[in-house]
């Protein structure tokens, strides 16, 4: 499935919660003292990079798609916070070597080819630095609204791969493989609202959605999740799970 995240821009900055801040609570000793450099991986609208730049880490955000970078720098401007932005692949990011004290993927790492991408974190990273990989992923139940929206995607998007794109622990394997050592593993739910509108908007902008149909085809799509929350999950705020998964990595000394 081709995808093309610059069409998302919009709906993600909009709609996409980011991490929650427990999830920041378990990264709070990486770094050490100032100055701690970070470098987010597939940063998207910078949700991940903008919450570091917020606790004090000076933030370089990496993507390919120009929109969704510019995106992020309209949001942080809001913020009142500085990122650096660049165009590059997680692989082959052009940036010198040992410069920074972690460096984060969240919710991309599937993207990527990954023991490129874990070769690549090891040599930015100084010694003792981290690799984080984490994903936020809604939890599909039987019956609830996650369920429901997943199955209607398949049926506008046959092509759209949900079952290949979720987090593994077993990724821990290449990041391994590529001389870390493996820190922690962790994993936690929690709930997000999402209004009718937020939830149309988060969904717009999914792989299997925006980033792949056509303009005629995502308005069908659209129209057609707006009618199944009203008639089948009228109450707002919707209650939507999800899980947070994350694999902290070391760079030995």
């Amino acid at each position: 499935m081709q995808v093309n995240w610059d069409r998302t821009a919009g709906d993600y900055a909009a709609f996409r919660a980011g991490f929650p801040d427990e999830f920041y609570d378990r990264l709070a000793g990486i770094g050490g003292g100032a100055p701690k450099r970070a470098l987010d991986l597939g940063t998207g609208t910078g949700t991940l990079a903008r919450a570091l730049a917020l606790r004090g880490w000076r933030v370089t955000g990496l993507d390919i798609s120009a929109d969704m970078m510019g995106a992020a720098r309209r949001l942080d401007a809001a913020a009142g916070v500085s990122v650096d932005y660049i165009i590059a692949r997680a692989e082959a990011t052009g940036l010198p070597a040992a410069i920074f004290d972690l460096v984060s993927a969240g919710t991309c790492w599937h993207w990527f080819d990954r023991p490129a991408a874990a070769r690549e974190a090891h040599r930015l990273l100084a010694p003792n630095g981290r690799l984080v990989v984490a994903a936020m992923e809604w939890q599909s139940q039987p019956g609830n609204v996650v369920a429901a929206t997943s199955d209607l995607i398949h049926k506008h998007n046959p092509r759209w791969p949900n079952a290949q794109l979720g987090f593994r622990f077993e990724w821990a394997e290449d990041l391994s493989a590529a001389g870390f050592a493996i820190a922690d593993r962790f994993e936690f739910d929690v709930t997000v609202p999402y209004s009718h509108e937020a939830w149309c908007g988060r969904i717009r902008a999914s792989a299997g959605v925006s980033a792949s149909l056509d303009r005629a085809a995502v308005d069908a799509f659209d129209h057609e999740h707006a009618e199944l929350l009203r008639t089948q999950f009228p109450q707002e705020p919707l209650a939507v799970p999800h899980r947070v998964l994350a694999i902290v990595a070391r760079k030995e000394s």
